[in-house]
């Protein structure tokens, strides 16, 4: 999609598409005030800017929008919409070791108990084995140190899907 493209779009087309980005409203109607866009570069600028003007209420409502990590049915069932996004981010857990796969659903689990959130990493160029690391590393953090994170893992999510949308 071209930047004209995108600008051209209806609200709803929009807003639909920059949900796919970030599940925050509150993001994504800031988007939606702040069109059109001159370039690529400013279109993430201000995705930055936004995301930067959010609060916890608007990091859990995105983190809700994505599949846990190494959840495939998850991602194929309920993600049907970010599945092309989601799904290239962790496609290496397509092909992780059972073991793995189960330590991560362990690991999810007992995050989203500990923290009430589910674990966001940005995923993309990691290995399910690198993943897991992260989640056991980021697991003794206390709830605000990790929700810090968890937002700064899905703003670089947000930014990767916009350039991927625009590619």
């Amino acid at each position: 999609m071209t930047i004209a493209e995108l600008n051209n779009l209806s609200e709803q087309r929009f807003f639909e598409e920059m949900q796919k980005c970030c599940g925050s409203t509150a993001w994504v109607n800031e988007m939606l005030a702040k069109r059109p866009f001159e370039s690529l570069e400013e279109l993430l600028n201000i995705a930055e800017k936004a995301w930067q003007n959010t609060y916890e209420k608007d990091w859990l409502e995105a983190f809700d929008h994505h599949p846990k990590i190494g959840d495939i049915k998850s991602l194929e069932k309920k993600f049907s919409s970010t599945k092309t996004l989601a799904g290239g981010e962790q496609a290496s857990v397509q092909t992780a070791s059972p073991k793995t796969l189960e330590a991560l659903a362990k690991g999810n689990t007992d995050y989203e108990n500990k923290f009430g959130f589910i674990f966001i990493v940005c995923a993309t160029g990691k290995t399910a084995e690198e993943m897991l690391s992260i989640l056991q590393a980021r697991y003794p953090n206390d709830r605000n140190t990790e929700l810090t994170i968890a937002a700064d893992e899905q703003e670089k999510i947000t930014l990767l899907r916009l350039k991927k949308l625009m590619t």
